[in-house]
């Protein structure tokens, strides 16, 4: 089994970031292929003969896939080999985007988004387990984040080249085009990320048993409530610009782009941050989280401060990395299992946030309610963390009596 050495720098040889490259490349297109339909329901309900609502349940099947399929390949495949896994997790999003594209029905599609929703979760966590697992150890937050980086490019790139040739294409060429990306991931992967020895190998019942640790419950459960806030903003954030701030519509795309901005570079100075203090940074994110969500109602009002608190919201991302890091530190030798679940938990945050904003905006608290609603969640998140620490304190002493 051949592997890489890192180097001397800490991010390792030019042939070190060439498969973190690779890897970062599978992130964008897994990326691309789940945002893409957001902005293509219109073109979707329209070919299918359905309401938007209804076709809105693609996103959905898509999310239920990433929650089931996460847990089910880190339990199952817990002994494989990650690149060989990595690779099947690959070839499996790109078979289902090509028989997406082809779907003769809508149940028929909603099938083949749950199934190409599977291999997501499983997907980031064994790419960030290799990406950790080829660099200096003070350097592993910055490997993951790298990975990581084709995510928050999906939807800075990715998201609007998709609405833009969807919206001339349809749908369909969409999702091959997803597919097709996939095959260049799939090449890129077999070709230059090595054979990197996982160190202990686990089993099933390890990896389960991660799930008996406390501190890997409470960095779950800060993903899914302390991140669950920028989804509340940014599932609803194109009535909030048009109907609060006044936004023409032309100027949404741009202002959309804002948001994408944010998250590369939280994506980028997180990770940094994280390598350097990683629970300061968590318990630093979640307190930015708080106010740039809580002072939503008012910059939404002008413009100028509405384009900043999209791009504050977008940058709350920087958290992720940091929590991705945290998982590995907590799960002792349920690494994949946690590694993995960290991407379901984000998944359950986008489904929180997106239900209880809506469930504000029902109840007549406007559009610019969504961001209170969010530092609620955040503070439910700074709560767990809070917890989180306590507890590693009092082990701390407990060890050292």
């Amino acid at each position: 089994m051949t592997s890489i050495k890192p180097a001397p720098n800490g991010m390792g040889t030019f042939a070190t970031r060439l498969a973190i490259f690779a890897m970062a490349v599978g992130s964008f297109g897994i990326g691309t292929g789940e945002f893409a339909i957001m902005g293509l329901l219109p073109n979707l309900a329209a070919d299918l003969a359905i309401s938007e609502p209804h076709a809105g349940h693609v996103i959905s099947a898509y999310a239920l896939g990433v929650v089931v399929g996460a847990p089910i390949f880190a339990i199952i495949f817990a002994r494989a080999p990650r690149k060989p896994l990595m690779q099947a997790l690959v070839a499996i999003f790109t078979l289902g985007h090509f028989a997406s594209a082809a779907a003769p029905d809508f149940w028929s599609l909603i099938a083949l988004r749950f199934a190409s929703g599977l291999p997501h979760g499983a997907y980031f966590g064994i790419a960030a387990l290799i990406a950790a697992s080829m660099v200096d150890h003070g350097y592993r937050a910055r490997a993951v984040g790298r990975v990581m980086l084709g995510l928050t490019l999906a939807t800075l790139l990715g998201m609007p080249l998709a609405a833009w040739f969807g919206q001339g294409w349809g749908w369909r060429p969409t999702f091959t085009g997803v597919g097709i990306i996939g095959m260049l991931t799939l090449a890129m992967i077999i070709r230059f990320v090595p054979g990197v020895a996982s160190g202990h190998r686990s089993s099933p019942l390890q990896e389960i048993g991660a799930l008996k640790r406390p501190q890997v419950w409470l960095t779950l459960g800060i993903a899914a409530a302390g991140c669950g806030g920028m989804f509340s903003v940014f599932t609803y954030v194109v009535p909030l610009l048009t109907e609060v701030t006044g936004v023409a519509v032309v100027w949404i795309p741009a202002i959309l782009a804002l948001f994408g901005i944010g998250m590369t570079l939280g994506n980028i100075l997180g990770a940094s941050m994280a390598d350097r203090s990683l629970m300061p940074t968590i318990g630093g994110m979640l307190v930015f989280n708080i106010i740039s969500l809580a002072i939503l109602p008012w910059t939404a009002l002008y413009w100028p401060t509405a384009c900043l608190s999209v791009l504050l919201v977008g940058f709350t991302a920087a958290i992720g990395t940091a929590l991705q890091t945290r998982l590995m530190d907590v799960a002792a030798d349920g690494q994949t299992l946690a590694a993995t679940l960290n991407h379901a938990a984000f998944n359950l945050a986008n489904a929180l946030g997106a239900f209880f904003g809506g469930l504000a905006i029902s109840a007549g608290w406007g559009w610019a309610s969504t961001g209170p609603v969010g530092a609620s969640m955040a503070i439910v998140g700074l709560m767990l963390f809070v917890v989180s620490v306590r507890l590693e304190r009092r082990h701390k002493r407990a060890i050292a009596y």
